[in-house]
Formats: structure tokens, C-alpha cells, sequence
């Protein structure tokens, strides 16, 4: 087991990102191929050249490609579990909250056969600048007053269900609205959620849905982002602070890692199944307390850093940076080449600086 908390300069490692198995090479021009003793080799999978999501690298219809995503504040409190809908986001931001708790943030390029997302919770501005730099719609229920100023001034699209007009007082009524179940069983402030249909069909059409021109999320993608000199991560522990913890598991099966919360399988609420991904991404960054009586923090999300990346039960050490509050993060490896990642869902835990990531 190997515990870090800053990453050393010095560390000998060597970062070449790639798939773990080696293909069976071409024949060279004018060579006939060699057939097996017994059969004919099969022909590789055929390269898939059309529109991918720009989020997860898969395959995705040209029409959504293109799309502005959704970005929801999903609350994390113990008492507001199982959060629902997680599971189909394509990344999933968790940052400190205050006093010791996390929020998520799921990030969906299409919320098309996304059922119930939720519970929805309340704004902070490092949360605005995640969303920004997804050119997202951000989705949420309330805020600090520090965000509602930082929305005004950014100029956010935001659909807020405490001070705006996007809260029904019946399922599908409007963006958002209370569950009564989650109501009666959560509490009141753990009970507002939406749907993928009730997004589509309540967002204002008068709100930009597609990206401009200029916009570009710079992450690449490839079948296996296994890093070939990593080293062994099946567990990999994530610490925020006293209250929370997160452990992600390798399972070769499904070559994701499976998400652990409180001690306890991370489920969505919707299935019944424990979330998993293909990308783990840890960033570390200082988090300071603002000195308000409400315990808010801040999160320096632009001066950049270090961190770690994890997959196919290896992980490396890598370099993080956002040029301003409206740019996208960019990852790289400690040689400074653009960080690959593996096609699929990525979780993305940004951490204080003093916080010891364990794997083994």
C-alpha cells in the first residue's frame, strides 16, 4: 500500500499512455499473411470514424455531438442517498462543500433516457467555473450568495429551482420539482430532482443549445487508457476530508473501477446498481475557508497542480491546469504530453493539498 500527498518532481517514472496488449502486427507490403496452423486469423475491430462525444470519446449520434451539455448539482449529504441518475453522467465533478461535506457535480453531453437526477443542491462558484468550462447549462437549487453574485457578473446560464421559475409543484410540471417520497424519507431539502425529459422539454428555447464555433474541449480519448508504466491501483483511496472518503475498485470485469461512498457501495438510486467508470482523475488543489459564518470554502481551480490518473487498475502521476474560470481543465503526464484518456465515464475528485491519496 502507498500513501502520497504532494507529488515528488523527482519520481522515475515512465509515462507512456497506450493500450496493455499489442495488436497482431501488419504484413509488410507485398507479404501474403500467415494463417494460423489451423484457421485464418480474424480481422481487428474496424475503426469507428464517426461523431464521438466529446466527453467520453464513445460513439454518439452527429446532432448531440455538437450540443452544449447539462451540468446538475447532485447533493451528498449521508441523509440525501442514493443520489439518482449519477450513473448515466458522463463525468462526475465531487468537490468540498463546507464543514467537511462534498457535492457532486454530473456533467450528461445528453440527458436523452436519463431518468429521475437528483436530489438537486445548491450552487458555489467553483462549481460555475467546472460548468463553464463545459460551456454547460447548469442546473441547480439554491446557491451561496458569493455564486448568485458570480452568476450575475460570469453572465452563467443557470436554471435555479429556489430563485427562478424552474420549480413545479408536480412530477414533470416544470424543470425541477419536490419528490414526494424523497420528501417524506429525506427531508424537504433533499427532495428536488428532475428528469431527462422534463430538462428537454422545460429549458427555455430561447437559451443557446449548441456550442460556438470557437469552443474546444481539448481531451483525447483511446480504446485503452491504461498507462503501460503505471503503477498497481485495484483500490484506490480518495480522502476529502473526515466526513468523506472515496474508494474506487478495479474490477476486471467490466474494466471500471466501482465507486465506494460512507463505507458502502456508491448506488444510483434509479437501478439499484453501484456506479463505475473508466477514468479517475484526483487533483489536488488548496482549499481555503472563506471565514463566513456558514463554513464556505474556496476552491482554486486556475493555478493549476498535480494529481493522479487511474485506469485499468494503473495509475500515474500527472500535471492539471485551467487557463481561466470559462476554460476547460487540461491534463498532462509529467513530460509534459497530453494525457489520453479511456474511452468512457470519467470521476474527477479535487482534493486539498494536505489530503494523502492511498493505492495499492
Amino acid at each position: 500500500m502507498k500513501r502520497y500527498r504532494l507529488l515528488s518532481a523527482g519520481l522515475a517514472v515512465l509515462l507512456l499512455l497506450g493500450s496493455c496488449s499489442v495488436p497482431n502486427p501488419a504484413p509488410s507490403e507485398g507479404e501474403t499473411p500467415r494463417p494460423g496452423p489451423t484457421s485464418t486469423p480474424e480481422p481487428g475491430p474496424t475503426p469507428y470514424n464517426g461523431p464521438e462525444n466529446p466527453l467520453t470519446g464513445e460513439p454518439i449520434s452527429g446532432e448531440l455531438a455538437n450540443r452544449r451539455p447539462i451540468a446538475v448539482m447532485l447533493n451528498n449529504l449521508k441523509e440525501a442517498l442514493p443520489q439518482l441518475g449519477q450513473s448515466q453522467a458522463d463525468i462526475i465533478y465531487e468537490c468540498l462543500a463546507e464543514g467537511g461535506i462534498t457535492r457532486m457535480m454530473g456533467v450528461y453531453q445528453s440527458v436523452e433516457g436519463v431518468g429521475m437526477i437528483g436530489s438537486v443542491r445548491s450552487a458555489r462558484p467553483y462549481y460555475l467555473e467546472l460548468a463553464l468550462g463545459h460551456d454547460a447549462l447548469y442546473i441547480h437549487a439554491g446557491g451561496s450568495e458569493d455564486a448568485y453574485a458570480k452568476i450575475r457578473s460570469w453572465d452563467v446560464d443557470h436554471f435555479d429551482a429556489v430563485r427562478g421559475p424552474y420549480q413545479g409543484r408536480s412530477p414533470d410540471s416544470n424543470l425541477m420539482w419536490r419528490d414526494a417520497d424523497r420528501r417524506k424519507n429525506n427531508g424537504l431539502e433533499h427532495s428536488v430532482v428532475t428528469t431527462g425529459s422534463a430538462i428537454e422539454t422545460y429549458l427555455p428555447e430561447e437559451v443557446r443549445r449548441e456550442h460556438k464555433e470557437d469552443y474546444r474541449y481539448p481531451q483525447q480519448f483511446t480504446d485503452d487508457g491504461t498507462p503501460a508504466a503505471g503503477e498497481k491501483a485495484v483500490t484506490v483511496t480518495v480522502p476529502f476530508s473526515n466526513y468523506k472518503t472515496g474508494v474506487f475498485t478495479y474490477d476486471e470485469e467490466s474494466r471500471t473501477y466501482l465507486v465506494e461512498e460512507y463505507g458502502q457501495p456508491y448506488i444510483d438510486g434509479n437501478t439499484g446498481e453501484q456506479v463505475g467508470v473508466t477514468n479517475v482523475i484526483i487533483l489536488q488543489t488548496a482549499c481555503s475557508a472563506t471565514g463566513d459564518s456558514l463554513a464556505h470554502i474556496t476552491v482554486d481551480l486556475t493555478s493549476g497542480g498535480e494529481g493522479w490518473y487511474a485506469c485499468g487498475g494503473k495509475i500515474i502521476p500527472i500535471h492539471w491546469s485551467k487557463a481561466d474560470r470559462s476554460s476547460s481543465f487540461v491534463y498532462t503526464t509529467e513530460d509534459g504530453e497530453p494525457l489520453v484518456l479511456g474511452r468512457g465515464k470519467s470521476y474527477v475528485n479535487i482534493i486539498p493539498l494536505k489530503s494523502e491519496v492511498i493505492f495499492a
